[in-house]
């Protein structure tokens, strides 16, 4: 008997999927996009970003990150978690509190821009707010510092877009 894909999993909560496509050798999420294709489905078709599909799902942001509202999201790879020694078999079981001082909600909230935030409007600014209510701070590419650079853009889905970013952005 086959496994259930993450796809079918997370239709399977009542949602369309989970958060989130891009980045580094993540270039099949560029294809044409339909025109259901939400950020959330993006990021569960794309490679690379099993930590973050698992950490929406385990924060409970699914419905929130689903939808028709229009979002700009920053999505870490897999190996910006990693570097947090952050897996998609262990994310349920790391205390994010304990560990960097603010909780898994917070942080992925931290990573979404209300609004369609194109590259070019994002790298023109010096802050963005976020739905966690703190602000990125932009540098070019460069996000929050040396936090996080990005490393993919533009990724267009029926709600918004998903820049790729190779580290894990702390508020």
């Amino acid at each position: 008997m086959n496994s259930p894909s993450r796809r079918d999993v997370l239709k399977g909560i009542g949602s369309t999927g989970l958060l989130l496509a891009g980045g580094a050798g993540v270039a099949s999420a560029r294809g044409p996009q339909t025109e259901g294709d939400t950020i959330v489905d993006v990021a569960v078709a794309a490679d690379g970003f099993d930590v973050l599909v698992a950490a929406v799902q385990e924060a409970g942001l699914v419905d929130a990150l689903s939808g028709n509202r229009q979002l700009t999201v920053f999505a870490p790879t897999d190996a910006a978690f990693d570097a947090l020694g952050v897996t998609a078999d262990n994310v349920g079981d790391v205390d994010f509190e304990a560990a960097v001082g603010v909780s898994l909600d917070e942080i992925l909230t931290y990573h979404v821009v209300p609004g369609q935030r194109e590259a070019r409007s994002v790298v023109n600014v010096s802050k963005l707010p976020t739905l966690n209510g703190a602000q990125i701070e932009v540098d070019g590419t460069d996000l929050n510092g040396d936090q996080a650079t990005i490393v993919d853009t533009d990724i267009e889905a029926s709600n918004g877009v998903v820049h790729a970013i190779d580290g894990v952005l702390l508020p």
